[in-house]
């Protein structure tokens, strides 16, 4: 298609010009950049005769080209002599010239073989808008189009009417389809600004930032995978918000730039500036065994090159990795000096699990305020933890005395209870089982407390997972206060102690019935303690922590209580502790032997004993819970990586990209050399991103504002001015329409940056609200409409084919942003993944509903029902989709859950909104879908499609229960095979070639 629209232009401009100048930049540069350039181009390694027709210079010399004379140049000799050895281009490259190529060179010559610099490297200029027959245009966009078109002897096509016209602005704007009440008020709004109304209506709905993001994911090559080798998920899902919240405040394009580029350089970068920075982590990662880190550390510093230089300057800088550019003036230097300006990013060529350090997590709003009140409420608990009272520093006296005073031998131990379980279970704490606690008047009750019953014919336990854990001694004893049943005494009762997340610890009283650790095996996990104990009184067990295999430094985070069978009162539980001092820490015992203790050492005996006081016991609960809840909402929120800048790492220029060769020249950030050079900040002795981003949307670039102007006008008129979006240079296409696109590319400047209005300024012109129904000889004045002569027609990107599709049947989810989605897919689609294996799992909830910008976006299996119309896989930038029209989109529309579903929904609403008779319904779901009445044709064909559907389905009621039951949500009558045959009827609909297209 690139190769065809290079062919195409030079002679649509020659029969559209007719005798008009030639210009080298339009007419002739396309020509000698596709045949010529890549022998006789920029790169001098692979210059064949050392002749250079990139430069007039180069293209003088030896009389290649003899200005105003062809027959005495020696190019021109070339390309048309009959002697296959001399002929040029050589019959090898498979680029013959063709006869209209060949004269556009000749009259090139014979005029002068004037050069320009290429159009895209020049700063651009705002010219005057053309007047249109002596009168000034009502809008400056009309002024170029008309002017153009009326020297063309032709005139501007009608206004589309307005139904047709409020659809096109609402897909543009929302990727949605209007409601009818939208298209009703519009059409009856005489008002001379109706249509600005509903256009700035749009422009601030925020289905308008999910439109535009899909647009720019394409660019920035978004995807919730790592691309590489497994393909594994990575959490990037605040990036995606962000972008649709940038595009909804409708955020300046040059700040846009710089938070990308740089957000974690400015000052105090906020949350999302950071968020935003994740831009410079979207490329593809690997987290393979086998890989080499330095390779992938190349790889991804070169793919930022690619993606930075596509999407902000329209340059294929990339192609100079390896050698000079082919065919613009990129040097294999000005690759990785801009490389230079990504290398102070910290990260990793092989990365671990699922892990993108470094990353932060990221809140909503309402987490955010969650998020406050418990990061509040723990200062608090720390503060409380940390607050000296005379109590607590007298009782920290006696115990550092009584400590020196075991440690020296001068006290003889003392036992010491510690409860982990009372009369309740404690705040943090998280207990499993069947747990209730009774007082003295249910059953018997020790001290006066409460205990808790556990009742059963076979095996029955309490957990408890403690909400704080502890570092365990091996010469503790564990007890338990148990009271056995007289009536029901249990065969067997069992303690457990988990440790370090493990159960590993258990002793048991009474015949061997509990199979944990193995019956009929002694070991610390399953250690017999003898018989069981009395029943009917309170007995008090303990087991030696040594005997259940516990050990110094083991931590302590849960306590089960067990037993087969019987019933059986359980109360307290806990560990008794023979304080020696031999469990202290080293630095608290040298603190507590020191006669004379520095301020470190009392720092550190005042820490480890309000680690261990029970004065603070309640505190430390207090603090262990609200780090517990703090930790565990931390643990909910998506992540995103960002950037943060390091000491830069070393660049050199890879010798053919050979990422082991090191001999290269080492190289320091700088933008490409025939552009100009950037003066550090002061007090910098290195370029950053934040220099790099200052640039790129500075006055000096002349390419950013006419690069992301032409991705506007491609969004909504079909292609851009330049119809090679990723490729402005000599291998793209010159504008069509120059001197408008260097107005809009001022305009934005001058604009600050203001995207809402540039969309806005193209939106309200004549040009956008033509009619998009062609004149019988289009075909042959301008097959492709590149001069506007007519509004463009063009099938739904993917995603608005399915949202299309969600709106209509009312099952749409508008919830914006969110961690992304799983629509319905075919079973074992991901049957190939790998490290690890992995089944789909759909969205099981109201999430399956939601636009498809949220879907899951799996780079290398990537949604089929997306991927039919055209997605594309997010492995590198993409700036044009590719538009096709296959069977398989067909079959998408009939067949796939989401649809299938989305259309029995819309029978649903037919049958419920849509009146009585069948007629009645078709006008409606017509007018829901389409806008507009059926056609007479049109409801003859539906009508019988409805008659004969409900006909099988009501003699095939299992039929229509299959049909209606697809999907999550039921149906909401009990005239199945009705509503079989109305969703049959919308099936149809939402199949129309119509429906899935943008007119």
């Amino acid at each position: 298609m690139r190769l065809l629209t290079l062919l195409i232009l030079p002679a649509l401009a020659v029969s559209v010009r007719g005798a008009e100048s030639l210009s080298f930049d339009r007419d002739v540069r396309p020509i000698l950049s596709d045949k010529c350039f890549h022998c006789h181009g920029p790169d001098e390694n692979t210059r064949e005769a050392k002749l250079r027709l990139d430069n007039r210079e180069g293209a003088l010399k030896n009389n290649a080209i003899v200005p105003g004379d062809p027959d005495a140049s020696e190019v021109f000799y070339r390309i048309t002599t009959d002697d296959d050895i001399d002929l040029m281009p050589p019959e090898k490259m498979h680029k013959p010239l063709t006869d209209a190529e060949i004269k556009t060179l000749k009259r090139w010559i014979e005029e002068g073989a004037e050069y320009e610099n290429q159009w895209i490297y020049e700063l651009p200029v705002k010219s005057e808008v053309p007047k249109v027959g002596g009168e000034s245009p009502n809008h400056p966009i009309d002024g170029f189009i008309q002017d153009r078109l009326s020297r063309e002897g032709r005139s501007p096509a009608p206004e589309a009417e307005r139904k047709r016209l409020i659809r096109r602005l609402t897909f543009d704007l929302t990727g949605l389809p209007p409601t009818p009440a939208e298209v009703e008020a519009f059409v009856k709004d005489e008002s001379p600004d109706a249509y600005e109304k509903v256009v700035d209506r749009l422009l601030t709905s925020p289905a308008h930032g999910e439109r535009m993001a899909v647009y720019w994911l394409d660019l920035v090559r978004y995807a919730d995978t790592v691309g590489f080798h497994g393909d594994q998920n990575v959490s990037q899902s605040p990036y995606r918000d962000y972008v649709i919240n940038a595009f909804n405040d409708n955020m300046p394009f040059d700040r846009f730039t710089k938070e990308q580029l740089a957000g974690d350089l400015l000052p105090n970068p906020t949350l999302q500036q950071q968020v935003a920075s994740g831009y410079n982590r979207l490329n593809m990662t690997t987290e393979e065994g086998g890989a080499q880190p330095k390779e992938y550390l190349a790889k991804y510093s070169g793919d930022r090159v690619r993606n930075t230089s596509v999407v902000w300057l329209g340059a294929t800088l990339g192609c100079a990795e390896c050698h000079d550019h082919k065919f613009d003036p990129y040097t294999m230097r000005d690759f990785y000096t801009f490389a230079a300006f990504f290398a102070d990013l910290e990260e990793v060529g092989k990365y671990s699990a699922r892990q993108r350090p470094p990353e932060i997590p990221v809140p909503d709003p309402e987490q955010a305020a969650e998020l406050a009140g418990l990061e509040l409420a723990l200062q608090r608990a720390e503060e409380a933890a940390q607050t000296e009272t005379p109590v607590i520093i007298a009782t920290r006296d006696k115990w550092i005395a009584d400590k020196r005073g075991l440690l020296k031998g001068e006290l003889k131990p003392a036992a010491t209870d510690v409860l982990m379980i009372r009369d309740q279970v404690a705040e943090g704490d998280k207990p499993s089982g069947d747990w209730k606690f009774i007082g003295e008047e249910e059953g018997p009750a020790h001290e006066g407390g409460q205990s808790r019953v556990q009742e059963s014919d076979g095996l029955v336990q309490h957990i408890l997972g403690l909400g704080r854990d502890r570092v365990a001694s091996g010469h503790e004893h564990f007890f338990t206060m148990v009271h056995l049943d007289l009536n029901r005494v249990p065969e067997t009762i069992m303690l457990q102690v988990r440790t370090n997340g493990k159960w590993e610890h258990r002793a048991y009283w009474g015949k061997d019935k509990i199979p944990y650790g193995g019956i009929g095996k002694e070991s610390p996990a399953h250690h017999h303690m003898g018989q069981l104990p009395k029943p009917g009184q309170w007995v008090r067990l303990e087991v030696r922590a040594a005997d259940i295999g516990i050990k110094d430094g083991d931590k302590i985070d849960g306590i089960a209580f067990t037993q087969h069978a019987g019933k059986a009162w359980w109360h307290q539980a806990g560990y008794r502790s023979v304080d020696d001092g031999s469990d202290l820490p080293a630095p608290v015992r040298k603190a507590i032997l020191s006669d004379a203790p520095t301020k470190e050492q009392l720092d550190t005996l005042a820490t480890h004993f309000r680690s261990v006081t029970p004065l603070l016991e309640r505190q430390r609960q207090e603090l262990a819970v609200a780090t517990g809840k703090r930790d565990q909402l931390l643990a909910s929120l998506p992540t995103m990586p960002i950037s943060r800048a390091v000491e830069p790492r070393m660049i050199r220029v890879l010798p053919r990209g050979n990422w082991m060769d090191e001999s290269g020249e080492v190289v320091e950030p700088a933008i490409p050399a025939f552009l100009g050079s950037l003066e550090t900040a002061e007090g910098s002795d290195r370029l950053t991103r934040l220099d790099l981003a200052d640039w790129i949307t500075s006055r000096d670039n002349p390419m950013t504002a006419r690069v992301f102007s032409n991705h506007l006008w491609h969004l909504f008129f079909g292609t851009g001015i330049s119809n090679v979006l990723s490729d402005l240079g000599n291998q793209g296409e010159p504008p069509v329409h120059p001197e408008l696109l260097d107005w809009l590319a001022v305009e934005f400047m001058e604009s600050g940056w203001d995207v809402r209005h540039m969309i806005r300024l193209m939106i309200t012109s004549h040009s956008y609200r033509q009619t998009s129904s062609p004149p019988e000889d289009l075909a042959e004045f301008d097959p492709y409409n590149r001069l506007v002569s007519v509004q463009s027609r063009r099938r739904l990107s993917a995603e608005m084919v399915r949202d299309n599709a969600l709106k209509i049947s009312g099952l749409l989810n508008p919830t914006i942003g969110g961690r992304s989605v799983f629509p319905y897919q075919p079973a074992g689609y991901y049957a190939q993944l790998n490290f690890p294996k992995r089944e789909y799992q759909p969205s099981k909830d109201e999430n399956q509903y939601r636009r498809a910008v949220y879907t899951h976006w799996q780079r290398t299996f990537l949604h089929p029902a997306l991927m039919a119309f055209d997605a594309p896989s997010r492995e590198a930038c993409t700036a044009q989709r590719p538009v096709s029209n296959t069977p398989l989109q067909a079959l998408v529309l009939m067949n796939d859950p989401s649809y299938v579903e989305a259309a029995r929904h819309f029978g649903q609403r037919i049958m419920n909104e849509g009146g009585l008779l069948p007629e009645e319904r078709l006008n409606w779901a017509f007018r829901e879908a389409l806008s507009r009445s059926p056609k007479p044709e049109e409801s003859k064909v539906l009508i019988e499609v409805y008659q004969k559907h409900l006909n099988e389905y009501s003699q095939n009621p299992d039929d229509a229960a299959a049909l209606t039951g697809i999907g999550l949500t039921p149906a909401e009558t009990n005239e199945k095979a009705e509503l079989a045959a109305w969703t049959s009827v919308s099936r149809v609909i939402l199949n129309l070639h119509e429906l899935i297209t943008r007119l």
